[in-house]
């Protein structure tokens, strides 16, 4: 023991230039891995912030494509529902119902006018002419008025021209359907014969008797119901069956017998 506290005192000085050197290693060994950790973990985060990116833009045009995708497919299940089939032991006997539905995406739509058009990416090119009906996937959105090579311009229900023929689904009366003007998510149910209750929660259907939509489309619910003071003809507030705030993808609706009707019409007015 005296012998190593000997030998600490001679060399004290070189001992104390090692225990520094050592401490100044160790340093620079955990600074330089400190360094390296910090620089590995911010290429990490920028590169995995660039494929989270890149993912997200993947899946944005995915996503697109697949609601194309169902959109065609909705159509077809439009189509499909509406056929008719003859009795035959042949297809070639097969009788389509009056309506073809073919799908459309909004190109340009306005709700706080008092006149509100829907621009949607089909036309001339693709069967598309004035005077069709407008579906979203939950109710009538509006009529075509316009139509170039390539685009439909819609009249919404949102418009103060906009009036629709309907009937009180649980009890078949005929009414008429109009704009609120005050919200796009409200209409106005017209002519209800005095003697018709209304109860919020009613709904309001498309009557059949136009060219333009098959019986049975919803057009909305009853919120509220007033009645004339007069004992004339009533009214009530509706919410529309369709988000106008929120319309993306619709479907035109196509009467494939509408010239033979209206000729038939026409010749019976006479």
């Amino acid at each position: 023991m005296r012998n190593l506290i000997i030998f600490i005192k001679r060399n004290q000085f070189f001992l104390l230039f090692l225990i520094l050197e050592g401490i100044s290693l160790f340093f620079v060994i955990h600074s330089y891995s400190y360094q390296r950790s910090v620089s590995f973990n911010a290429v990490n985060d920028f590169t995995g912030n660039i494929l989270k990116t890149s993912g997200n833009i993947s899946d944005y045009f995915l996503l697109s494509k697949i609601n194309q995708q169902l959109l065609k497919e909705n159509s077809k299940l439009h189509n499909q529902l509406s056929e008719k089939f003859g009795v035959n032991d042949t297809l070639s006997n097969k009788q389509d119902s009056n309506y073809t539905y073919i799908p459309a995406m909004v190109i340009r739509n306005t709700t706080n006018r008092h006149n509100n058009f829907i621009l949607l990416n089909k036309g001339l090119k693709q069967g598309i002419s004035k005077e069709m009906g407008v579906i979203s996937d939950n109710g009538v959105a509006g009529i075509v008025i316009g139509v170039s090579e390539n685009y439909s311009l819609v009249m919404s229900l949102l418009n103060s021209n906009a009036k629709i023929s309907g009937r009180i689904k649980k009890n078949n009366q005929l009414v008429n359907v109009i704009w609120d003007e005050n919200s796009p998510a409200l209409g106005k149910v017209v002519d209800i014969p005095a003697h018709i209750n209304l109860q919020p929660g009613d709904t309001v259907i498309t009557s059949g008797n136009s060219f333009l939509f098959p019986a049975g489309m919803n057009i909305g619910t009853i919120v509220s119901y007033n009645k004339s003071e007069n004992r004339g003809l009533n009214h009530a507030i509706l919410k529309f069956s369709t988000d106008f705030n929120s319309l993306y993808f619709v479907y035109i609706i196509k009467n494939k017998m509408k010239k033979e009707e209206e000729k038939l019409l026409e010749e019976n007015e006479k």
